[in-house]
Formats: C-alpha cells, sequence, structure tokens
C-alpha cells in the first residue's frame, strides 16, 4: 500500500502523494487543494461534517456543535475529556480521529488507492514550553491516527517537509507560521539535496493573532472589562477574564455554551452600568455566534494587512454593529508577537552556529506569514537575505508527499 502525506493543520488540512516522481495534491475538496481542519456534528442529520459544509453549516445556523482548532487542544486535559456528541460520549481525540479518517476516505476515493499507513506533519514543538505536554500531544495524535485506521504513523516536522518542496540553492530559513505554531528550520540546499541544520518551535500562531484582535477590539463590546455592580451596596467588580479569553480562542468557543452562564450574563446585564453591553455577550451566548466573530475578526485581520484597513463586522450581534481595523494599528498591537518569531528565528540560527549574514533566503510558509509584521520582523534581524513565499497553504503537504514517497 501507498504511504499518504498529511499536514493536519490548526486551520486547513492537506493531503498528499508521488505521481510520476512529482508531488500531487490530493484535492479534498471540489477545486480546492486544502480543506478547512473544522467539524461540525449536526444535531437534526444525526451525524458529522467535515470541511468547508462544517463552516457554511455554522455560518447558516443550522442547529449543531462547531469545532475548529482541534490541533491546539492536543497535549492538554481537554483531549482526553469525554463530552456527550449525539449518542456518544467522545473524547476531542475520537474526533480527531474521525477527521482524519474521512481525509483517509477521500483520499482513497480520489486516487483508487488504499492508505493504511500516514506520514504526517507536526509542529517542532507542539507546546514549546512543556517537553511533557509536547511529547503528550504527539501520543494524541498518534492515537487519533490509530483510530482512524492508520496501521502506522510517522512524524516530519512540518517546516522540514516545507524544505523538501520549496525552489531555489544555498542556504535558506524555513518560516512557517500556522494556526497554532510558529516553526522554523534552517537547511542548505544544492541541487536534489536539501540538509537540514537546525530546527526550533513556538507555540505562537494565525489563531493567537485573532484572539489579540479579539480581546482588544471586539470583546469589550461584549462587556470584557466591564464594571459589575453587587446585589446589594455600591462595590462592583470586573467581569471575569476567563469567559472572554475562552470566547476569543478558537479551539475552545464551542465550550462556553452553558444555561448557567448564561443566567449570569443576564444578571450581569441587570447591575452593570452599561447594560448593552452584557445585552450583547447574552446574545451571542444564547445564538452560538461565537465563531461567527472569530472569522469576522478573521476577515478583518486579512483585509487590514492587505488593504491597509478591514472591518470587523458583527451584525450578527446587532444590526450595524462593526469595528475599524487599520493596518498600522494591528502591527503595532501584534508587534510582540512578531518580535517573539524574529528572535526565534535568531535561536534557529545560534543552535547552528550561522551568522544572519551567511542565509541567503527566507522562505515564507503557512497563512499567517503573510503577516506584514512578521515579514518586518524577520528583515530586521536578516537583512541580507532576500525574502521568497512558498506555496504558503500547500508547501508542508508536497514536501510530506515527496518524504512519503
Amino acid at each position: 500500500m501507498a504511504r499518504l502525506g498529511i499536514d493536519f493543520g490548526t486551520s486547513n488540512t492537506g493531503a498528499g502523494i508521488l505521481v510520476d516522481g512529482r508531488p500531487a495534491t490530493i484535492p479534498l475538496e471540489p477545486d480546492a487543494r486544502t480543506l478547512p481542519t473544522a467539524v461540525f456534528v449536526d444535531f437534526t442529520a444525526q451525524r458529522f461534517v467535515y470541511g468547508e459544509a462544517a463552516a457554511r453549516a455554522m455560518m447558516e445556523g443550522q442547529d449543531g456543535r462547531f469545532l475548529r482548532g482541534l490541533k491546539s487542544i492536543l497535549g492538554t486535559p481537554l483531549a482526553r475529556e469525554r463530552r456527550q456528541f449525539l449518542k456518544e460520549r467522545l473524547t476531542l481525540i475520537e474526533i480527531i480521529a474521525r477527521f482524519l479518517g474521512e481525509i483517509r476516505q477521500r483520499s482513497e476515493k480520489h486516487t483508487g488507492q488504499s492508505f493504511d499507513t500516514a506520514l504526517s506533519g507536526r509542529p517542532v514543538k507542539f507546546h514549546s514550553e512543556s517537553d511533557d505536554r509536547d511529547q503528550q500531544a504527539e501520543a494524541d495524535l498518534r492515537e487519533a491516527y490509530s483510530l482512524a485506521g492508520f496501521r502506522e504513523v510517522e512524524f516530519l516536522p512540518e517546516p522540514e517537509a516545507a524544505a523538501l518542496a520549496v525552489a531555489g540553492e544555498g542556504r535558506m530559513l524555513i518560516v512557517d507560521i500556522g494556526g497554532g505554531t510558529s516553526d522554523f528550520t534552517l537547511c542548505e540546499r544544492s541541487g536534489p539535496e536539501t540538509r537540514v541544520i537546525a530546527s526550533r518551535g513556538l507555540r505562537l500562531g494565525g489563531t493567537d493573532f485573532d484572539r489579540s484582535l479579539s480581546l482588544a477590539h471586539v470583546m469589550p463590546l461584549l462587556g470584557h472589562g466591564a464594571e459589575i455592580g453587587a446585589e446589594l451596596g455600591s462595590k462592583t467588580h470586573t467581569a471575569p477574564r476567563a469567559l472572554f479569553n475562552d470566547l476569543a480562542s478558537w479551539e475552545k468557543i464551542a465550550f462556553v455554551y452553558d444555561a448557567a452562564l448564561l443566567r449570569d450574563v443576564r444578571r450581569w446585564a441587570r447591575l452593570a452600568k452599561e447594560p448593552e453591553r452584557f445585552e450583547r455577550l447574552a446574545e451571542v451566548l444564547d445564538m452560538h455566534l461565537g465563531h461567527d466573530i472569530a472569522y469576522a475578526v478573521e476577515a478583518g485581520k486579512i483585509a487590514a494587512n492587505d488593504a491597509g484597513r478591514g472591518e470587523i463586522t458583527l451584525d450578527v450581534v446587532q444590526r450595524g454593529l462593526l469595528v475599524d481595523l487599520y493596518d498600522a494599528q494591528m502591527q503595532h498591537e501584534l508587534a510582540t508577537a512578531a518580535e517573539q518569531i524574529g528572535e526565534m528565528a535568531l535561536a534557529t540560527l545560534a543552535d547552528a552556529d550561522c551568522a544572519p549574514g551567511s542565509v541567503d533566503m527566507v522562505v515564507f510558509v503557512g497563512g499567517s506569514s503573510l503577516l506584514t509584521g512578521v515579514r518586518r520582523a524577520l528583515a530586521q534581524r536578516l537583512p541580507d537575505a532576500r525574502q521568497e513565499t512558498a506555496e504558503v497553504f500547500t508547501a508542508v503537504v508536497d514536501g510530506l508527499a515527496i518524504a512519503a514517497g
């Protein structure tokens, strides 16, 4: 049986194989080289829906539960908590397994081949601040592959996979900024040979950018930072921060909807000096609008980065409610994250005792690598290296296909 290369991403997933010596990405959805890493639990049809269809079901307001950013829960206690999904009590590892099983089935249907072994991408570090959690995350993902029907799975760090697919000669720094992690590989390319010199990883990615922007621009409209009065007396307290952090985090949104919490929020609205903020929050919780907000923040971020100005449109919460987002403002708010990425790039070079001036090329991979602030941070640290953009969404899966073959 052939081995399937799978790039299981926080935001998007791809699969590929080697055909006539060249990587071939499998169209997991019509006219698309990747599909969203998203699952919708359809309460009406009593079934699981995946990819773009899952996102569409959520956007259309169908009755169910939407899950995205599942890769981020690997290695955390949340991964093994059992929850009710339709008529089963499942862990999120089992949900990931069903998603991977769908990838396998679609790949087999398209290619006419059977796949029982996989070469999977993985971040250099799932969890950059905890080796134990990092090891547990790989164990969790390995278990998911097994449950999905793969007899064997091997792992290859994602930037090292991308290094196999990018074009060019000389010394390269691969900078892979994905949805949940930032990964770096220093390598040398001579003809068809690629030699990996050093790799590093940081648990920081596009979903973290989204969370920061949501907390700064959207959550205050829902009560973040607002004061709530006491039932008796004049004392006040600030609305709990944990709720807003969860509501701004892709992987946690599905788990904030709770009847008791909704009752608390309605009580906060009655006791607050600015009740309209908590009334909006109650609407979000009652109508399960958290992912609609997250998509709006993501769209505003992309527009601001591309055109200098974007809008976070929140009509689903309140007609006419929107936030202007300007690129200069956004880059300032994400500057700390960009600096962390820049410093991790230098640390990768230091691991190899490599001077920044000896790097010929910085190759950007991953959708979040398009952020202006990230590119500027790398340019400041490696001013002599030319910047190149690979196939940002498919370089990793192309490299996995090459290695799998």
